[in-house]
């Protein structure tokens, strides 16, 4: 590859990455703002769900909102939610897919179909799951376990005068805005990027600390999901330009199973760059319909990595996990095979 080829890459991944800079930063600005004001709302509704938590934490799922999937990993580790209403949740995420989506400009009714088959696969999944789990009495005690959630995370719950770090959680908790680490990753990401919903005790400076928050946060989250469209963008150019057009066409074409099985385990991957990379190709035309669906039905956000952290099974967590991967791959497989096109 000659340096004049490599310099041709490199500008034209300049610049289709800076085209969509401010569609990324309105769209996430938009993302913050209602993940301020509805993150504690959300919480208590899946909460309080119980047998229909599958179909609430699905329809919940589907909002942009980075830190929900997280949220359900922590509720299910503290056994507040149900396995079905985990699953629902990790497989109706839609992470980073929608503001890339709206970054290149794509019919919103494109967009909906995918979110809308997602979330009915996240449905139809959960629900079956606690079926399956209750007939044979696999369901949990259907007690809440925030003490030992608590005790595994080392804070201390009993010191209520002196503002604890963690406070037990419960359905009928007090506004969002109290403050409530046993399920702080819920609000944030595994790298400690916490979305504040505290009282200020001034009403102004509050007002203005979460505004700069939410322009903060969105600023944040821009940057990095621009450096990772930039990344596979530029990567794939050189793939391109290495290999052509045709050939990876028709290794992605020719080996639809193949395909499926890593896009999915791509999905897998617990950072925002998967889902990028996902949508990415399929909006370039390099991913069928099908791996594209493996790939965001498996890429839930962080909800897989904050479960974990969080739960002390493994086995469990390696469980879900594997059982995330295979649905994933099983709907990528029905959407080829039905030649369904989003």
């Amino acid at each position: 590859m000659t340096p004049s080829v490599i310099l041709d890459v490199l500008l034209d991944s300049v610049h289709d990455t800076l085209e969509l800079i401010p569609f990324l930063f309105l769209t996430y600005l938009a993302m913050e703002a209602l993940e301020h004001t509805a993150g504690g709302r959300t919480e208590r509704i899946i909460a309080r769900a119980d047998k229909s938590g599958p179909v609430v934490g699905a329809l919940l799922g589907a909002l942009p909102q980075c830190g929900f999937s997280a949220m359900a990993g922590t509720l299910y580790a503290a056994r507040v939610v149900s396995a079905g209403t985990l699953v629902s949740v990790i497989l109706a995420t839609s992470d980073e897919m929608i503001p890339v989506f709206v970054a290149h400009a794509e019919p919103a009714g494109r967009m909906l179909a995918i979110i809308g088959f997602k979330v009915v696969a996240g449905m139809a999944v959960g629900l079956a799951v606690d079926m399956v789990l209750r007939a044979l009495h696999r369901a949990g005690d259907g007690h809440a376990h925030i003490a030992e959630l608590c005790e595994a995370a080392h804070c201390d719950c009993g010191e209520i005068d002196s503002e604890p770090d963690c406070a037990p959680f419960s359905p009928e908790a007090p506004a969002a805005g109290e403050k409530n680490t046993v399920l702080a990753a819920a609000h944030g990401d595994a790298d400690g990027h916490a979305h504040g919903h505290g009282h200020a005790h001034g009403h102004d400076a509050s007002r203005g600390r979460r505004a700069w928050h939410i322009v903060r946060s969105a600023l944040v989250h821009t940057a990095e999901v621009t450096f990772f469209i930039f990344l596979v963008t530029l990567v794939f150019g050189f793939v391109i330009e290495a290999a052509g057009t045709d050939a990876i066409a028709h290794a992605l074409g020719s080996h639809p199973v193949r395909a499926t099985m890593l896009a999915a385990l791509i999905g897998l991957i617990p950072n925002c760059g998967a889902s990028v990379a996902i949508t990415q190709l399929y909006l370039q035309g390099s991913l069928a319909a099908g791996p594209m669906m493996a790939g965001l039905l498996v890429s839930g956000g962080m909800g897989l990595l904050v479960l974990f952290r969080t739960n002390r099974d493994m086995r469990q967590n390696l469980i879900i996990t594997a059982f995330v991967y295979v649905v994933g791959v099983v709907l990528g497989l029905v959407v080829a095979g039905l030649g369904i096109i989003f």
